[in-house]
């Protein structure tokens, strides 16, 4: 038997789409901003199978959204967040 959690104690996450970065350019610069304890926090997940050329889809805990979006824009690089969902089939239309 498969013991199940209570909705309420669930992580709940949002999912970023990123345009304009690689995988690791996009760890480095939420590792270099929200420093380990935050990344902790965050807890990011790259989600596989992004439909369109060139994008990243992030999942981020619901309360870390703010930050993950601070860091690409305090960064230098030409990184963007183009949309913010609560679901995937939200991000990819």
């Amino acid at each position: 038997m498969k013991l199940k959690l209570k909705p309420s104690s669930r992580i709940k996450r949002r999912y970023l789409v990123i345009e304009g970065g690689k995988r690791e350019e996009i760890e480095k610069i939420l590792l270099e901003f929200l420093g380990v304890i935050g990344w902790a926090k965050a807890s990011p997940i790259f989600v596989e199978g992004s439909k369109k050329e060139g994008r990243i889809v992030l999942s981020v805990e619901r309360g870390a959204v703010d930050n993950a979006r601070a860091a690409f824009e305090a960064s230098g690089k030409n990184i963007k967040v183009l949309k913010v969902s609560g679901t995937i089939r939200g991000v990819e239309k």
